[in-house]
């Protein structure tokens, strides 16, 4: 599998001193799943929109690059970033109606997104809406969250994109509805083949349709691999907390363990490992030196005690 999206050692600094991303490294091949996860302020929301170059302005890549095959995004002009979100990317974001043209009915929206209106009836047929020809009448407002979502799905995938960012698609949608928008979702992305970076809370669900997962802290990725595997088996500490702190994985009648403490909020590099101040079983090391990623067959772990065996034993 040949890597088509390479984060490398990315730095993204806002103007108001905060730095969101502090050297993130993540690899992704061509039509892999990848569950991107982490604590609100981790970082995956910045990852996502500068992969696509959609930073805002007072945010500003200050290290390392963002490369779609041999491409750096961040030194593309105005015309050839352009060129690029148009051919080989896809974005779905939190919000669907904002995500949409309330000026402007569906169908029309679709039309400019795929130069053919022909082609309007048949993509809103393949994210599963009833009666296509009327929601293609409707203005964004008339549809509730769940149409308004597959009608977004539909223009993203227009175009069969090699990357389709997903920024919690469903965050906004109730369970069920929830689960048939993210059916959708991969089952387009694996007919046409494209690669799936979805940013979410829901380890569960990241587990069952990823075939990878990429956890993220303080800015970094911490710990990625297979999905199912990493998230029942962690081997960092902050993956074995947040894993800990999903509802349903306590046992009846007990609580939950929730992480104790903040995530930080960086200024500049952090020192040394940024969950060292909540970690159970950090060291003096831990504080004062930047850990190195360790890699066995695909796994990889960002902490100074990766190669210790009994190391996950005791974080969870």
């Amino acid at each position: 599998m040949t890597d088509l999206l390479h984060v490398d050692g990315l730095v993204v600094d806002y103007a108001t001193g905060v730095r969101a991303l502090d050297g993130a490294e993540l690899l992704v091949g061509r039509g892999e799943t990848v569950g991107v996860v982490g604590e609100s302020g981790s970082g995956k929301s910045t990852l996502g929109a500068a992969i696509g170059g959609l930073l805002p302005g007072p945010a500003r890549i200050t290290g390392g690059e963002v490369r779609i095959e041999g491409t750096a995004v961040g030194r593309l002009d105005a015309r050839r970033l352009r060129r690029l979100r148009r051919d080989r990317l896809g974005f779905i974001f939190q919000d669907p109606i904002g995500s949409l043209d309330p000026t402007m009915r569906v169908g029309r929206q679709l039309g400019l997104v795929t130069g053919d209106r022909t082609r309007t009836a048949s993509l809103l047929e393949s994210v599963r809406l009833r009666d296509p020809a009327r929601v293609a009448r409707c203005y964004p407002h008339q549809l509730s969250g769940g149409m308004a979502q597959r009608v977004a799905i539909a223009m993203a995938m227009a175009a069969r994109p090699e990357i389709l960012i997903a920024d919690e698609p469903t965050a906004a949608l109730d369970s069920q509805v929830r689960e048939e928008v993210l059916d959708v979702v991969f089952a387009l992305a694996a007919e046409v083949g494209t690669t799936v970076l979805w940013l979410s809370h829901d380890l569960p669900a990241v587990a069952r349709r990823c075939s990878r997962v990429a956890v993220m802290y303080g800015g970094r990725i911490v710990e990625s691999g297979p999905a199912a595997a990493v998230l029942s088996e962690p081997r960092h500490p902050y993956t074995a907390a947040l894993a800990r702190s999903v509802p349903g994985t306590a046992a009846e009648g007990e609580r939950l363990a929730p992480i104790p403490g903040q995530p930080p909020v960086l200024t500049g590099p952090a020192t040394g490992c940024s969950f060292a101040p909540r970690c159970p079983v950090a060291i003096e090391l831990c504080a004062e030196s930047r850990p190195l990623a360790t890699d066995s067959s695909g796994w990889g772990v960002l902490c100074h005690r990766a190669d210790e065996p009994d190391l996950a034993g005791a974080t969870r």
